[in-house]
C-alpha cells in the first residue's frame, strides 16, 4: 500500500502524539497552541483514516490502545530523530547565540549578577537570557528555539534531561524598618495574615500560598488566613514589597542572600528546605556551548551554597 505524508496526515499525526504524551486533548491544545476540540477533531479524523481506535477514552484521562501505544512509540522515536538531525545541522554552520530560558526572579537576582564572570571565562560563547516561568515538554522548546532552561519546580520531565543544579531553602525576612515597628515579633505564632507577602505562583501548578503554608506545616504551626496578605506573580515583587517595609515576605535564600549580608532584609524565625529547586532543563543531546553552561552553572551554584552556610539560618 502507498502511503504518503500528507500535510493532513502530518498534523494528524502531531496531534495524536501531543495526546498520546499528555493523556489529555485540553493539555495537547494548549502545547500545540489550538483549541481541545481542534486536537479531539484530528485524532478523530486520524482514527477514521486507520480504521481503528488509537486511545480509550476514559472521564479522566486518555488511554491508549495497543496499537495507539505502538504508533505513538514510532512516532516519538522519529520526531527525536529529525530534532536530533536539525540540531546537528544548525551547528554546523556558524552558531548562533545560546539561548538560555531562566524563571524571572532567578534570572534577575542570581544569574545576571554573575554573567559578568561568564563571558570572562568564555568569552568566545554568546549567551542569550530572557525570563519565563511557564513549564517546558520537548516538542515546545524544539519549536520556540529554547536551546535549555532554568526552572524552579518539582521536576519530574518526562521527555527531557533535567538536571538539579542547586537546592532552596526558605525563611520570612522583613526590612530592619518593619521589625522596628513591630517590636514585640518574636516568634512565628505572632505573625499576622496581613502582613504576608505571597509569590502565588512560585512555579507551574503550586497553589497560590504554597511556601508559607510548607514553612508554617514544618513549624509545626496552625494555618493562618493566608489570603489576606498581599499577592504577586514573582518572588522578586513580594520581596521587594518587604524591602519597602510593607510586610513578611517568605524568601529564597538564593534571592535574598546579599540583602540579608547587606542588612537590608532580616531573616525570622528559621529556614526550611523547599518542595522544589533549580534545575537545568535540556533536550537529551544539548549543544557543546549548552553543556559548558551547565558545567559553570553547577561550579555558581557550588561556591554559592557555601557562601550560603555563613551568612543564612540552616535549615533543620
Amino acid at each position: 500500500m502507498d502511503i504518503r505524508l500528507s500535510p493532513s496526515l502530518l498534523a494528524w499525526l502531531r496531534c495524536f502524539d501531543a495526546a498520546a504524551r499528555h493523556g489529555s486533548f485540553t493539555r495537547a491544545a494548549a502545547e500545540l497552541c489550538i483549541t481541545q476540540g481542534a486536537v479531539s477533531q484530528q485524532v478523530k479524523q486520524l482514527e477514521q483514516w486507520l480504521g481503528r481506535p488509537v486511545f480509550l477514552r476514559t472521564p479522566r484521562t486518555l488511554v491508549p490502545t495497543p496499537e495507539g501505544k505502538w504508533l505513538s512509540v514510532v512516532l516519538r522515536e522519529s520526531f527525536e530523530a529529525i530534532e536530533g538531525t536539525l540540531a546537528q545541522m544548525r551547528l554546523a554552520g556558524e552558531a548562533p547565540p545560546a539561548t538560555l530560558s531562566c524563571s524571572p526572579s532567578f534570572a534577575m537576582q542570581w544569574l545576571t549578577p554573575r554573567m559578568g564572570d561568564f563571558f570572562r571565562q568564555y568569552p568566545d560563547l554568546g549567551l542569550r537570557v530572557f525570563g519565563e516561568f511557564h513549564r517546558l515538554d520537548r516538542t515546545r522548546m524544539v519549536r520556540d528555539g529554547i536551546e535549555a532552561a532554568v526552572r524552579f519546580d518539582l521536576g519530574g520531565y518526562d521527555d527531557l534531561r533535567a538536571t538539579a543544579f542547586l537546592d532552596e531553602w526558605l525563611m520570612p525576612v522583613a526590612s530592619p524598618a518593619f521589625l522596628a515597628a513591630q517590636p514585640a515579633l518574636d516568634s512565628p505564632r505572632q505573625l499576622q495574615p496581613e502582613w504576608l507577602l505571597h509569590d502565588s505562583s512560585p512555579w507551574e501548578g503550586a497553589g497560590a500560598f504554597e511556601e508559607w503554608q510548607h514553612w508554617a506545616a514544618q513549624n509545626g504551626m496552625d494555618s493562618l488566613a493566608w489570603a489576606q496578605g498581599q499577592q504577586f506573580n514573582l518572588s522578586q515583587l513580594a520581596l521587594g514589597a518587604a524591602l519597602a517595609g510593607q510586610g513578611v515576605a517568605m524568601g529564597r535564600a538564593a534571592l535574598v542572600l546579599d540583602d540579608v549580608a547587606a542588612g537590608r532584609l532580616v531573616p525570622l524565625f528559621g529556614s526550611v528546605r523547599s518542595r522544589a529547586s533549580y534545575s537545568f532543563v535540556t533536550t537529551p543531546q544539548p549543544s557543546p556551548a549548552m553543556l559548558r553552561v551547565q558545567e559553570w552553572l553547577a561550579d555558581e551554584a557550588r561556591r554559592f551554597m557555601a557562601l550560603r552556610q555563613t551568612v543564612l539560618p540552616n535549615p533543620p
